[in-house]
């Protein structure tokens, strides 16, 4: 009997520390540390997070490693993301205790949020904490594609240099064959009026009121002339360089640069719809609720930021980048689809002050992108077909233009 209570006993204390032990570590255990997970979190972490958290460093929130076990339970942490405000109005303890640590600082509810969305994060966090310190790596911005000049005054400047170099070329046979003719007609015997012709000497005025050099002048003016009206037509519409003052003077170095802010958390719209949009103050003030240099004086550009949360008006942004209506982009093809990253078409922005209109935005530099550019179709089944049937045609990789990127409804209709 003694021998059975021992044996009971052992057994229910090893379900009691079996049990304690995986409520201990479930909470790490449930996170995935599959690398497609891994990198799913990590798109979400850098769009969504990474303005307010940083991993291992606290930024506007607190870091984010081992939060996982920190957190009361991987529910509570799917709860808050969702809607913070909840859980701190329910009265829980530990959300209360952050609220107040961080200056009472509401956190964005993420309610569009999957469960699978939120553990994607945590696999990337958590990959993240176990990671060991590396060697700091400076990113090398992806070049902006910028033709400076553009290609027709490229060509214009070519065919222009080409005729005066014919140009040269024949005044100097021309002088040559003269000081032929002129020793051949010496050795003749010619009249008075024949001599005094060919041995006239040659003066500037003589030059310049020749039918020959009037011909070179107004040749060269009108070239020149030509060359500038259709520098003029090519540049109508074109505003590279552009980079208008702001209402305030927002830095895109300090932002996007120092702070490795993601551009997607900022512009919502870039990976969902046509346009990029311009964020709202809300945005703004997820992060200037705790940075507010400047505020308590009013002055500063913090301080303008918080004027317009106060008084409920949008901030009057300037348009840079701006299409005719006429040309149809959808950023969410671009960015989302296609994977372009931003600085493919604004050019290294993590190192403006002050923003400008990197490339040229014309029908031509897009077509070129168009003939240029390899569809990604690692992972796509969309694809299988097309590139089956690009590959028994043709043996390079199948570019945007292989798959309709040159049709004009692409862009017009």
């Amino acid at each position: 009997m003694n021998r059975n209570f021992i044996s009971s006993a052992c057994k229910f204390l090893s379900l009691v520390f079996v049990f304690a032990f995986l409520s201990f570590t479930s909470n790490a255990q449930d996170i995935s540390t599959e690398p497609a997970a891994i990198s799913a979190g990590e798109a979400l972490f850098n769009a969504n997070c990474k303005a307010c958290h940083r991993v291992k460093t606290q930024l506007v929130g607190p870091a984010l490693q081992d939060v996982y076990n920190r957190a009361p339970s991987i529910d509570w942490i799917k709860s808050f993301v969702k809607n913070s405000s909840g859980v701190i109005a329910s009265g829980d303890d530990y959300a209360n205790k952050l609220y107040n640590q961080y200056n009472k600082t509401q956190m964005t509810a993420f309610s569009s949020f999957k469960d699978e969305d939120i553990m994607n994060i945590l696999a990337y966090v958590k990959a993240e904490t176990e990671k060991k310190e590396d060697a700091k790596k400076v990113p090398t911005p992806t070049p902006g594609q910028s033709d400076g000049g553009g290609v027709s005054s490229t060509y214009l400047n070519v065919i222009l240099g080409g005729m005066l170099l014919i140009l040269v070329l024949l005044l100097v046979i021309l002088g040559f064959l003269v000081s032929a003719l002129k020793r051949f007609l010496d050795q003749k015997e010619l009249s008075e009026e024949d001599k005094e012709i060919v041995n006239s000497p040659i003066t500037f005025g003589s030059v310049t009121r020749s039918s020959g050099f009037i011909f070179i002048v107004v040749f060269l003016c009108g070239s020149l002339g030509f060359k500038a009206v259709i520098n003029g037509l090519y540049s109508v519409g074109v505003q590279q360089g552009y980079a208008p003052k702001q209402p305030i003077a927002f830095s895109h170095k300090i932002h996007a640069g120092q702070m490795e802010i993601d551009c997607k958390y900022c512009h919502v719209g870039v990976m969902k719809g046509k346009s990029a949009t311009i964020p709202s103050v809300n945005i703004c003030m997820n992060c200037h609720n705790q940075i507010k240099a400047g505020t308590q004086t009013g002055e500063g550009e913090i301080a303008k930021i918080t004027a317009a949360w106060e008084n409920k008006k949008p901030i009057e942004w300037v348009r840079i980048h701006n299409l005719p209506d006429l040309a149809y982009f959808n950023h969410s093809q671009h960015v989302n689809v296609a994977g372009v990253e931003c600085q493919t078409c604004h050019g290294p922005i993590e190192t403006m002050d002050v923003v400008r209109q990197h490339s040229l935005l014309t029908m031509g530099w897009c077509i070129d992108c168009h003939r240029k550019t390899d569809v990604n179709t690692k992972g796509n089944a969309y694809y299988d077909k097309l590139v089956e049937l690009h590959n028994k045609s043709k043996k390079t990789p199948m570019k945007v233009e292989d798959e309709g990127g040159l049709e004009c409804s692409k862009c017009h209709y």
